[in-house]
């Protein structure tokens, strides 16, 4: 009664709504979404425990992780049209997603006690100092990361000066262009005076896909905050695939188009035709010939997937699915799932965009529930609640006394 009395239709035509028979217009569904996260209860206000904003937000995979341990958003950047609307079907918020960083200054960025950051990953190139000295031009970050998008991470570090930040990218940004990407990046958060640590994790403790991602976690204050001591679940007894997959018996609900009749099957369509299954075939045939690796990545039940890309969509090789005579992709709804969008028992994840854009969203998406795992390992840094000892020389002897090794924390 109270949605119908605001937005001016009947309350048939509402329950229309909740049961999913028809569809909002988009103006009315954005206007009750704002409503409803102006109207959360006290119970959940109360959790907030920092603020942090979402930058490179994409469809909210950092953000999920941070509010799991009690973090409010108080800004989001995301420039994509197709996954800035799969975000606020999922993020009903206070405030508008804002678009290009490159043209934000930092001074509209609200106040905030933790950066997000999945930036992209760009060439930079290395210049020296004296040079730019003798050019009269600037150096330090503002020179070396300029026309990178990470710059724009930095410029916004160094105006707000948040108590921590979490940048995530591609685990082969160590050695991007031969390492001077990495070196320019430790350089930057040196200037910028943050003390930070980063570590490379494997997703397929917490989903059933190996999925490799770096993480960078910096601090204002030296806390002595390390990635040494967090927990990771042994990836061999992490889940397998049949966790995420569509059940087909009739004990999962329906949802078109993924899903088909009363025993909710995978839709036809996902079925690569036999046009497409036997070019995947002749094509990872030809490389075998040739001694290389290229080819389709097929696997059932049992086993744990490899890394979902932007690509799927195109034809879905990493990742098929055995199933009669010829394989199928994964449907978007399964891909959500596989990258912890979608939990046992939670909300459902709101796929609103086609199946091309659905691909192209998870696959360039972080795994929530590492995210949300490596949000609680810095969250007792984040509320001060917790200073390793720092600065400490450890001295280890070799059974002869002949050697001694100093470790420095």
């Amino acid at each position: 009664q109270e949605c119908a009395s605001l937005t001016g239709y009947s309350v048939r035509t509402v329950y229309r709504w909740e049961r999913g028979e028809t569809v909002p217009k988009k103006a009315i569904m954005e206007t009750l979404m704002r409503i409803a996260a102006k109207q959360q209860p006290d119970v959940i206000k109360q959790k907030e425990r920092f603020t942090f904003i979402d930058l490179f937000a994409g469809i909210g995979g950092m953000r999920k992780g941070f509010e799991s341990v009690g973090g409010r958003c108080v800004f989001t950047s995301e420039w994509d049209k197709h996954a800035r609307m799969t975000y606020l079907e999922n993020f009903p918020s206070d405030h508008p997603i804002a678009g290009d960083i490159t043209r934000i200054d930092p001074m509209e960025i609200p106040e905030h006690d933790v950066l997000l950051a999945g930036f992209p990953c760009q060439p930079f190139s290395i210049a020296g100092v004296s040079k730019k000295n003798a050019l009269g031009r600037p150096h330090g970050f503002l020179d070396k990361t300029q026309g990178t998008l990470f710059f724009d991470v930095a410029r916004i570090i160094a105006h707000h000066r948040p108590k921590a930040f979490l940048l995530e990218n591609v685990k082969n940004l160590e050695r991007h262009d031969k390492g001077n990407t990495f070196k320019v990046i430790r350089e930057t958060l040196d200037e910028l005076g943050y003390h930070y640590d980063w570590k490379v994790i494997d997703a397929k403790g917490w989903v059933p896909q190996h999925r490799e991602r770096i993480f960078i976690a910096g601090f204002r204050d030296d806390l002595g905050f390390t990635f040494r001591n967090m927990e990771i679940p042994e990836p061999s007894i992490g889940p397998r695939l049949k966790s995420i997959l569509h059940a087909e018996n009739g004990t999962e609900g329906a949802e078109p188009p993924y899903t088909e009749g009363e025993r909710a099957t995978v839709g036809s369509k996902y079925t690569l035709t036999a046009h497409m299954w036997e070019y995947l075939q002749a094509y990872a045939r030809k490389h075998r010939e040739k001694g290389n690796g290229f080819g389709f990545g097929l696997f059932g039940p049992e086993d744990t997937a490899r890394t979902l890309s932007a690509r799927y969509y195109k034809d879905g090789s990493e990742i098929l699915i055995r199933t009669g005579d010829r394989p199928r992709r994964l449907t978007p709804r399964e891909c959500s799932r596989l990258m912890g969008f979608d939990v046992s028992g939670g909300p459902v994840f709101s796929i609103p965009v086609s199946d091309a854009q659905a691909y192209r969203q998870f696959g360039n998406s972080v795994v929530v529930p590492v995210v949300e795992a490596v949000a609680r390992h810095m969250l007792p840094y984040i509320l001060g609640e917790k200073r390793e000892p720092v600065g400490q020389l450890r001295l280890t002897f070799t059974p002869n006394y002949r050697e001694m090794v100093i470790d420095h924390d």
